[in-house]
């Protein structure tokens, strides 16, 4: 199983990030194998240019594709995901994430955002052919807080969230790659007792 994580803060250090980190190591202890791409980290001219050949986004794209589960984090500004995310979602194709399970994470100041996930990033993701978008988990600023070492950490109710929504993510997972383990019969063998 692989696991992308789409880190789509424009801050190298966040809530957002300490999410996503908080349902990647909960994915990693499960099995996947997991990679992070973080938006930030693309060239900005080649994002803000829809440079659809720079080698860089051909990377991120080739990343997408090869995933299996892709973990979408963002914060809400203003009732919206950021608009670093929102350029490189531009940039994929249309089919990027078909077949594909995806979560949504978004972390804002109050709770009055959380709608946020609904209304503005699924609609995205469903355009894109995710083949299921779990619930979102949305984390306010209280929920993800400092600790003494400058870090971040997530409280118990996300924490719980998380663990749930990995626990889904595993289950689906398996239970689609075992869909095809057996062999179709025609319906001609098909024998019924009663």
């Amino acid at each position: 199983m692989t696991v992308l994580l789409i880190a789509g803060s424009p801050s190298e250090r966040s809530r957002t990030a300490a999410l996503l980190n908080a349902a990647g190591q909960r994915l990693s202890f499960r099995g996947a194998q997991v990679e992070t791409l973080r938006v930030r980290d693309l060239p900005a001219q080649a994002l803000l240019l829809a440079n659809f050949g720079h080698p860089a986004v051909i990377r991120a794209t080739a990343q997408v594709a090869a995933a299996d589960i892709v973990v979408v984090a963002t914060p809400v500004y203003k009732a919206a995901y950021s608009g670093v995310l929102k350029v490189f979602l531009d940039l994929l194709p249309q089919t990027a994430l078909k077949g594909k399970t995806v979560l949504p994470l978004a972390t804002g100041g109050s709770p009055h955002h959380m709608l946020a996930l609904d209304y503005a990033l699924r609609p995205v993701l469903q355009s894109l052919g995710a083949k299921n978008i779990l619930p979102g988990i949305y984390a306010t600023d209280a929920q993800v807080v400092i600790n003494p070492e400058g870090g971040y950490h997530v409280d118990a109710d996300i924490g719980d969230r998380l663990d749930d929504a990995v626990n889904t993510l595993v289950n689906e997972h398996l239970s689609f790659s075992n869909a095809g383990r057996f062999s179709s019969v025609p319906f001609s063998q098909v024998r019924c007792s009663v």
